[in-house]
């Protein structure tokens, strides 16, 4: 297996961009993930991670989720992205 980094098993992952009218929703859009970010983190128990971030250059949301299973990793990032879909209107 190939090492990620702090030595960790690179993880499948899946990505889902989530575009938004401007970039004045971004902090509230990532601020509104918090709760389920911290409670998909912790159901991956340490097997992945979870990371939401603001696009720098673009009026995006980055959604990213690594988990033990590709599958898994992308419908976390779905679900994710939905949320933000969501606290958005």
């Amino acid at each position: 297996a190939r090492a990620g980094r702090l030595g960790r098993e690179k993880l499948p992952h899946g990505w889902v961009n989530v575009r938004l009218s401007d970039r004045g929703g971004l902090v509230a859009a990532v601020e509104a993930l918090e709760a389920d970010v911290a409670r998909e983190a912790a159901a991956l128990e340490g097997r992945g991670r979870v990371l939401v971030r603001p696009s720098g250059t673009e009026p995006l949301v980055r959604v990213m989720v690594e988990a033990e299973d590709a599958q898994m990793a992308r419908r976390l990032a779905e679900h994710l992205a939905g949320v933000v879909k969501t606290a958005l209107g």
